[in-house]
């Protein structure tokens, strides 16, 4: 016998306890299941899984609007990809553990347009306790969740971010979607900013963009580009870790191996790599 695909009917608790496996890697994943689940829906979460002749769960991928390794070995990518070149290339990304996605890209490259965009190495950085008392000043103090009623200053914020990081507005492709699920996390306290006193520009924010398992992953880090070079980053990252600790004590995030000031301020703060992921936008 050899090693099968299961698409969706994933066995739920070899699931569980392969996402608790990769808790930090597959963060994205684990909190995308859990609300699949929490919501009762009547399809199962769009998770891929590869069955070993002993029916053992022994790798698994997210296939949504993005595509997300849990895990896959050699031949989970080489059922993984055929079953993807069979839906076509109408996927919005690959990402996460970088050999399964970089294994994945390989296989369907020669099939598939050519990507917006590929990024081979994203240092994957996690922390497990709150930064040092030297990394928090008098900045760190003024960062807080946002309030609901500051979502007009905080969009544009969480646009220019977006589109500086990526390349394009994240309102080409639906600016009712991103404006939502921009305006969720500020309800959700996952958003958190330091402002200007006296006009209430955004001057930091940082996400929490996933929380699943004991970890949460820190996304759209952003600093106001006429206050960059002031040292704000480092405070406020140091801040948003003990935040996001109250929440569950494992933080982590990626980011792209060539953003040098990034990868430096995550590791003044406290970050270590724990491993490496890849991205391929489409």
């Amino acid at each position: 016998m050899t090693h099968l695909l299961v698409p969706g009917a994933v066995p739920q608790e070899q699931l569980n306890q392969l996402l608790a496996r990769h808790a930090v890697s597959s963060v994205f994943v684990g909190s995308h299941v859990d609300s699949v689940l929490a919501a009762r829906r009547r399809r199962p979460p769009p998770v891929v899984g590869i069955m070993n002749p002993a029916q053992e769960l022994v790798g698994a991928c997210w296939v949504g609007t993005n595509v997300v390794p849990i895990a896959l070995d050699e031949t989970g990518q080489d059922l993984v990809a055929d079953y993807l070149a069979r839906g076509g290339p109408r996927y919005a990304s690959l990402f996460g553990p970088a050999e399964p996605v970089l294994g994945l890209w390989d296989r369907l490259k020669g099939s598939w347009p050519l990507p917006f965009d590929v990024r081979p190495e994203q240092p994957l950085l996690a922390m497990d306790e709150n930064p040092a008392p030297e990394q928090f000043t008098a900045v760190s103090q003024r960062v807080r969740w946002a309030e609901v009623s500051e979502f007009s200053r905080v969009l544009p914020a969480a646009a220019a971010m977006f589109e500086e990081e990526v390349g394009y507005s994240p309102f080409v492709d639906g600016a009712q979607s991103y404006s939502k699920r921009v305006e969720q996390l500020v309800r959700d306290k996952r958003t958190a900013v330091l402002t200007d006193d006296t006009d209430g520009r955004v001057l930091f924010k940082a996400d929490i963009g996933s929380i699943s398992s004991g970890v949460c992953q820190i996304q759209g880090v952003w600093v106001n580009p006429a206050f960059r070079g002031q040292g704000l980053a480092a405070p406020c990252m140091a801040a948003v870790v003990a935040m996001a600790r109250k929440y569950v004590p494992v933080v982590s995030l990626y980011v792209n191996s060539y953003n040098a000031p990034a990868l430096a301020t995550y590791r003044r703060v406290g970050f270590e790599q724990t491993g490496t992921f890849a991205t391929v936008l489409l």
